[in-house]
């Protein structure tokens, strides 16, 4: 295990990013993490500790603010090694009914604050010639669930961004994995990390019942961060971790069964799919 790596760490104040932080330091790692209030994420990870842990304000919707925080990483530290792209937040609700700021907001931190994160640090990684950036994204961006059109969207945006970047820096020997959670016991159903959008139209009893279910397994959830935590820890020491990683035992169902049913209708419709072309 090579701790001499840095890590930055987005959206560390809560949930997966917090559990990821404290494996981290408890490991002997030097991390930078970024929250809205640096006290307050001082206090969630319990540590003082100037050489190792860099707690970091960060609004980002503020693309300098995030480029701000990136060169105190850098003067800290001298260096970043891994990049957890974590921060976000979830959505549910009828399309009709979510407002079309509230959209904007939610692509901004899910989608935009991870590409500026990436777009800062890759000069930066360029010159190490090394890095390894983690995106987080969702099982929802593949096999989304009633309800969670718009922050479906964001994460398949992601993972969308993720696959191309791959491909684009893998000379200069960076890596990329998207992370595709399904439930995990974090704070991700409470109303500091969820966007609840009322539902008063008539009908849309699918996602009514979607968001009943979602909300009652809050706390309940299989997903375990810690180890979550540590497969993130493992992945940045492998010479070749995934591409896409779903996480989870429902995120490999629903995956799996979305596959054989796009590759049943892909083969079924091969004809008029094909047929589209010039003929020669």
């Amino acid at each position: 295990m090579d701790t001499s790596k840095v890590w930055y760490v987005t959206g560390a104040s809560q949930g997966l990013g917090l559990s990821l932080v404290k494996k981290l330091l408890d490991n002997g790692y030097r991390v930078a993490a970024t929250s809205r209030n640096a006290h307050m994420l001082s206090q969630a990870v319990g540590l003082i500790d100037k050489d190792r842990f860099l707690p970091l304000a960060v609004d980002l919707n503020n693309m300098d603010c995030i480029d701000d925080s990136i060169q105190q990483t850098l003067s800290a530290f001298g260096r970043i090694d891994v990049v957890v792209n974590n921060a976000g937040y979830g959505m549910i609700g009828t399309v009709e009914e979510i407002g079309e700021q509230d959209i904007r907001n939610i692509f901004n931190i899910n989608v935009l604050a991870t590409i500026q994160v990436v777009k800062t640090i890759l000069p930066v990684m360029r010159r190490q010639r090394s890095g390894y950036i983690i995106n987080i994204g969702s099982v929802a961006g593949f096999a989304g669930a009633h309800g969670w059109s718009v922050y479906s969207a964001t994460k398949a945006a992601v993972a969308a961004f993720s696959e191309v970047i791959a491909l684009d820096v893998k000379e200069f020997g960076i890596k990329v994995t998207v992370a595709e959670p399904s439930g995990f016991r974090t704070g991700f159903l409470t109303q500091n990390s969820l966007a609840l959008v009322s539902t008063s139209i008539g009908g849309y009893k699918a996602i009514k019942d979607s968001r009943d279910r979602y909300l009652s397994a809050n706390g309940q959830q299989p997903g375990d961060p810690d180890r979550a935590a540590e497969i993130f820890i493992a992945l940045a020491e492998s010479a070749a971790p995934p591409m896409h990683l779903f996480l989870g035992a429902d995120a490999y169902n629903r995956t799996s069964e979305k596959l054989a049913v796009m590759s049943a209708e892909l083969e079924q419709w091969k004809p008029i799919t094909i047929k589209a072309d010039f003929q020669s």
